[in-house]
């Protein structure tokens, strides 16, 4: 929130009432002018002595009567919209800040406090504008407009898909009238890490960390910064060393457990997960932290315990595709083919619901390899159908097209399906392709 500025206020004021003393008739004496002055400003400086003082409701009231009379004066709008806002009366504030705009359009600081006003309400598209109008405001100081400008790139880099290079902009036209401070370096590699310049991002942290070597938030972002790049073993010592000093934190065991992960030691990652879900009960019941550890249950094959984790998630999320899909996988895994379908069958049919068009085609790709599983070669054929809308035939999409056509006695199908699959198997399916070799010798003599 931006303080009203007790010593502009007055001087604003004084400047008002010597115009006003300026415009009597010709000949009149005006007295008394300096001292209406005086009072509104020491009038003012009371309401103003008591918002430092946090009085917000004596504030209030004493700004409601100054705004009555002086209903054009930017400054005595705005301390009343700051009052208004302190005291929870957000729709009366947000006129009292609009008021201050009109009245004065040299203002700055009615038009950020408007549009951090809105951008808590959800009202983006409105506070973009008053922030954005504020920035640009060459009577504004550079640190309201740095402010304004590290509004926008929050709000752009939360948006939905976020606005990461916007955002990023935003942030460096911010540095360039202030200098950078210690938040601006961890936003820039949040800002980098969404853009995926892992490089970038990387470095950004590792400054954070060089300042504050205790910052838990710039250990975690380097830490998935590292393991993005691929670099897990300079991630690993250094997320251990910071769970020492945070045991169990949530972001730093979640980075740690994918580090292993990556490199295939889940075993290794289980025990942090459980005992973090254990040591809080929050935590058990959060479902990115319970998809973590089923994942983990599954790469160690430990299914029926994965199982178990993903059918309670999809109770409480019978809508989630990507949920349905992972239990099926483990499904799969334990040969429960017959239970796997029916879940696949019902996510292939939420394609909207999954993140990305890639992960739906997936998903189909798993129904039709199920599908074949359960002797349902139609299955089978529509799923490779939905799965070829995006992504390219692959060798084990082939041999299920081909193996559902020889099912379903379509030769030609087959035999084209078969020849496709050998072109591109190059020797690493040896037993489907011995197979297939052997059925379209066979196929060839029932012409």
């Amino acid at each position: 929130m931006i303080r009203p500025s007790v010593r502009f206020a007055v001087a604003f004021c004084v400047v008002l009432g010597t115009a006003q003393a300026q415009q009597l008739p010709a000949g009149t004496h005006a007295a008394d002018a300096p001292s209406q002055a005086d009072a509104a400003s020491g009038r003012i400086q009371e309401a103003e002595t008591a918002l430092e003082h946090q009085d917000y409701k004596n504030a209030e009231a004493k700004l409601k009567v100054l705004a009555t009379e002086r209903p054009k004066d930017g400054r005595v709008l705005y301390d009343l919209g700051f009052a208004e806002e302190r005291t929870g009366e957000e729709d009366a504030a947000a006129q009292a800040y609009a008021s201050a705009i009109a009245a004065d359009a040299t203002l700055g600081e009615p038009r950020v406090a408007l549009g951090l006003l809105d951008a808590r309400a959800n009202r983006f598209q409105k506070a973009h504008q008053e922030l954005q109008g504020a920035a640009a405001l060459t009577s504004a100081t550079p640190e309201l407009r740095g402010r304004a400008l590290r509004a926008l790139a929050t709000m752009d880099a939360a948006s939905d898909p976020p606005h990461s290079a916007l955002a990023s902009d935003e942030l460096l036209a911010a540095v360039k009238l202030t200098g950078e401070t210690p938040n601006d370096i961890m936003m820039s590699a949040d800002l980098a890490a969404q853009l995926g310049d892992d490089a970038d991002s990387e470095a950004a942290y590792r400054r954070a960390l060089a300042a504050d070597p205790q910052n838990v938030d710039a250990i975690a972002g380097l830490a998935h910064a590292l393991v993005q790049d691929k670099k897990q073993q300079e991630a690993e010592p250094i997320l251990a060393e910071a769970l020492k000093a945070h045991p169990n934190d949530p972001r730093l065991v979640a980075q740690l457990a994918s580090a292993y992960a990556s490199e295939d030691k889940a075993q290794q990652a289980i025990p942090l997960v459980e005992q973090m879900r254990a040591s809080d009960p929050q935590l058990a019941n959060d479902d990115n932290t319970t998809i973590l550890l089923a994942r983990l249950y599954g790469m160690n094959g430990q299914y029926p315990e994965s199982e178990k984790l993903y059918k309670a998630l999809i109770a409480d999320n019978q809508d989630d595709p990507a949920l349905l899909d992972d239990l099926a996988d483990a499904f799969i895994k334990e040969q429960h083919y017959a239970d796997a379908q029916p879940l696949l069958v019902k996510a292939v049919a939420m394609r909207s619901d999954f993140d990305s068009d890639e992960e739906w085609a997936e998903a189909a790709g798993h129904l039709a390899f199920v599908a074949s599983k359960n002797h349902d070669p139609h299955t089978t054929l529509q799923a490779l159908a939905s799965r070829a809308t995006v992504l390219p035939n692959s060798p084990s999409s082939l041999f299920l097209e081909a193996t559902a056509h020889d099912t379903l006695r379509e030769t030609k199908e087959a035999v084209k399906a078969y020849r496709a699959f050998l072109a591109v198997a190059d020797g690493k399916f040896p037993d489907q392709e011995f197979q297939a070799r052997h059925r379209l010798v066979a196929l060839q003599n029932m012409k």
